[in-house]
């Protein structure tokens, strides 16, 4: 019949064997004699023998002690090794991470990201998935390590830190009518078509949402699943964007279009990066979304600000 393990016991066991002694082996353990004694007498029951006999003033080990030393030491070796903080070596790292994120994300930050892990780890492997507003089932089912996304409410087990936040701008291109005008209205925004970027996060629903309420709405023509599609329409035609600011910045500088404040609407892009909880301490996971989040972080704000504890 199996017994329980008792780690206390083969403890005091252990410390028996080396020291051949009740004093010391309490000593060793913090224990009272007593207790050390009634500890011997267990370890007899359990193991049907002996274990030490006493030889005038000392112990001596029976044959089946002798056996038990070797292995004490390799049990008790691996309980040890079970307590210890896992160990990550990224120049050892053949993991492969995946992370879910916009077609943006893909163009403009992932080769910044890979620039900082590759030297680092240069056997990880990287895969880029496509993300779709509100799938945290990504993360769930683990077909995603990270998501870079705007989110307002996350489910439960799903971890995060927020990476900055921004207000909606209005881009359109250089020679649009609306160019010259010294501020952008509600009625000059709903006089005009629009464009839409309609995968990753939702960039622009809370319009609509807010213009619903109003007993309003915008006519949308052209919808899109990537960014630099949507500014190559709306830069040689009418139609009017809604982008987070910092990502209208950037495609200023790439496109012939401009970016207008949206007073008229009261909303605030916040950013997440976020993961699943049964991930949070895994050591190369903190390692990898540490690196993101500077890359992300940086993008908004323009200033690094790295966190390995992210």
């Amino acid at each position: 019949m199996s017994l329980p393990l008792n780690l206390n016991l083969l403890r005091s066991l252990e410390a028996l064997l080396e020291t051949r002694n009740l004093t010391h082996s309490a000593a060793r353990l913090g224990l009272t004699q007593s207790a050390m004694s009634r500890h011997l007498v267990q370890l007899r029951a359990q193991f049907k023998d002996p274990l030490l006999l006493r030889e005038g003033q000392r112990f001596v080990l029976t044959e089946r002690a002798e056996e038990l030393r070797g292995q004490l030491r390799a049990v008790l070796g691996l309980v040890e090794q079970l307590y210890q903080p896992p160990r990550f070596d990224p120049s050892a790292c053949e993991r492969e991470f995946s992370f879910a994120g916009s077609d943006y994300l893909a163009e403009y930050m992932l080769p910044d990201i890979l620039d900082r892990v590759l030297p680092q780890a240069p056997a990880m492997r990287l895969k880029f998935l496509p993300w779709q507003a509100g799938r945290f089932d990504m993360l769930v089912d683990g077909s995603a390590d990270l998501v870079s996304t705007i989110a307002d409410e996350v489910p439960d087990n799903i971890y995060g830190k927020p990476l900055g936040q921004d207000k909606p701008m209005c881009v359109m291109a250089d020679n649009h009518p609306l160019r010259g005008k010294p501020g952008l209205t509600l009625d000059d925004y709903l006089a005009w078509p629009h464009a839409r970027v309609s995968s990753a996060s939702d960039k622009d629903g809370f319009v609509d949402i807010q213009l619903a309420r109003a007993g309003l709405g915008r006519h949308i023509r052209i919808a899109t699943p990537y960014f630099v599609s949507a500014l190559s329409i709306v830069s040689r035609s009418h139609l009017l964007l809604t982008l987070p600011e910092h990502l209208a910045g950037r495609f200023q500088r790439q496109f012939p279009v401009q970016a207008r404040p949206m007073p008229f609407i009261d909303y605030t892009y916040r950013y997440w990066l976020l993961w699943h909880g049964r991930a949070d301490k895994d050591p190369a996971h903190r390692w990898f979304r540490g690196h993101v989040f500077d890359v992300l972080h940086h993008s908004i704000h323009g200033v690094s600000k790295y966190a390995g504890d992210a």
